[in-house]
């Protein structure tokens, strides 16, 4: 994936001057439109040492993105500021600026740090309160470490309160999100592959106010597992100090979660369900989970060959069939919809217009929706599309667009569309073809392949025909192989995102379409 790295210290355009502090000594600190512009000559002549020779070089004059500015404390004797410096396109640390205030007024550099806060923070929330969960057995391991080293002290810079639990057991954060004291937190932050941030929804989800505290409470995401979809696609990155900064700046962002039914159990999904090749990839790899991201790409080249395929019956509510109106559908939702304020659709208005299919189950009230569709075991609505398929290869259907780092599987994925993104493909495709399609994936291009169906969809049903056993993977979680049906419930949920939108470039030439 193309990640967006905070920029390192670079040249600027020329700051307003009531925008500039002058301190002793000829230093200088200039706020620009995107960047606090640094002039220090004292600074040149502290150059890095190594074995106790100097080496390299400081400028003089350099630039901090008003992005990386973490935080900006005043006293008496001086100012002092905290920001991320990039030292690598992995890591990033918490430097610091301090100087003595001289002869400068308390009043003016007061007045000078409230406009850095505003320019640093936009409308991103300061301070944030944060629960957070850190899984030791996340991915290949070593999900402490990395919360020690590489994202506690982000946050800490940036004066977030930070309320840490190791989970020692799976299905603990269920527990805990469950019974949290909303009101006490701003978001939780799970710290592990993708199965803690779905833990943490699903608890949410059992509480009796569970709309209010999945509206309240934004799930936000340290990258520390395999897959890392959620962090890919609201941090941009994979990398977990680069998360931890996302998070920082983050702004408060609707999103779209779904409701699987399944042998008369309820449980909400953030990011995909799969069956075929795809959750045997993912599933059928935990022996390998020591090799990281790398796992699936081990598992998918290993089933390519067997030609295996997945007989079902697929019963799907399609809204948008067709690949060029997806992407014109796409483009209005990047361009004309503002993805801070949430969307939900009338849900009265519309259970009374599914008909037979509306469910039985009573209005939730401040618990989850009422489901619009019934569950699995209710009638198929007349107005869906219902196909059998005897030579499946693959099922995927997905609420964002990176399922992993370079996995962009739906590049159409918005996060509060009300709709889901559906791809399927025949198993009996030839070992060529398929290395084709993961090309595809990993280049963004998969949307465009002519050996992939693309739709937009609601709601849907999957059918096992003829197999006892197999896979299906709900967010990376192992369920029964057997039916089970999936909604969509538009802006039930709250992430902190970096935009207010993925940071998936979305389609080709999405630009163009339907204008």
């Amino acid at each position: 994936m193309a990640e967006a790295v905070p920029a390192a210290p670079g040249t600027v355009s020329q700051p307003v001057a009531n925008d500039v502090l002058l301190f002793p000594k000829g230093v200088s600190l200039a706020l620009t439109g995107s960047s606090l512009v640094v002039k220090d000559k004292s600074r040149a002549r502290h150059r890095k040492k190594l074995c106790g020779v100097s080496v390299g070089s400081v400028p003089a004059e350099f630039s901090i993105p008003l992005y990386n500015v973490l935080w900006a404390e005043v006293a008496t004797d001086g100012l002092v500021i905290d920001y991320a410096d990039p030292v690598s396109k992995k890591h990033i640390r918490v430097a610091k600026l301090a100087y003595a205030l001289g002869e400068l007024a308390l009043d003016t550099v007061n007045a000078w740090v409230d406009v850095l806060f505003k320019k640093a923070y936009g409308t991103a929330q300061r301070k944030k309160r944060a629960k957070v969960l850190v899984n030791p057995h996340a991915g290949p391991g070593g999900a402490d470490r990395i919360w020690e080293h590489d994202v506690k002290p982000v946050l800490e810079a940036a004066r977030m309160s930070l309320d840490v639990v190791r989970t020692k057991f799976s299905g603990e954060a269920v527990g805990i999100c469950e019974n949290l004291d909303i009101d006490a937190y701003d978001i939780v932050i799970p710290c592990s592959g993708d199965g803690l941030p779905y833990e943490c929804i699903n608890g949410l989800g059992k509480r009796r106010d569970a709309r209010k505290a999945l509206h309240q409470l934004a799930v936000a995401h340290i990258p520390c597992g395999s897959g890392n979809a959620m962090s890919c696609n609201l941090n941009g990155t994979h990398r977990p100090s680069f998360a931890a900064l996302a998070i920082v700046k983050g702004v408060r962002t609707p999103m779209d979660l779904m409701s699987v039914t399944q042998g008369g159990k309820r449980t909400l999904s953030f990011l995909s369900q799969s069956v075929g090749i795809i959750a045997e990839c993912d599933l059928g790899t935990e022996n390998l989970r020591w090799l990281g991201a790398a796992r699936f790409n081990v598992g998918l080249i290993q089933r390519i060959f067997s030609k295996k395929v997945y007989p079902c019956d697929i019963s799907m509510k399609v809204e948008i069939p067709e690949k060029a109106d997806i992407k014109a559908h796409y483009r209005r939702e990047r361009t004309e919809r503002d993805y801070t304020t949430r969307r939900e659709k009338d849900l009265s208005r519309e259970a009374s217009s599914a008909g037979d299919s509306t469910s039985s189950e009573p209005d939730a009230g401040e618990g989850l929706p009422s489901l619009r569709f019934g569950t699995v075991d209710d009638k198929v609505p007349d107005d869906w599309e219902t196909a059998s398929y005897d030579k499946l290869g693959n099922f995927f259907c997905g609420n964002m667009a990176w399922m992993a780092p370079d996995a962009n599987f739906f590049a159409a994925a918005c996060p509060n569309d009300g709709l889901m993104d559906v791809v399927f493909n025949d198993g009996d495709i030839s070992a060529a073809k398929y290395l084709e399609l993961l090309t595809s994936v990993e280049t963004g291009r998969l949307f465009d392949n002519p050996h992939v169906s693309y739709r937009k969809i609601a709601a849907y049903r999957f059918t096992p025909r003829n197999q006892k056993e197999g896979y299906i993977s709900i967010d990376g979680e192992h369920v029964p192989f057997e039916p089970f049906q999936v909604e969509i419930h538009q802006g039930l949920g709250t992430v902190l995102s970096k935009a207010g939108k993925y940071e998936a470039a979305g389609p080709s030439d999405w630009e163009k379409a339907g204008a």
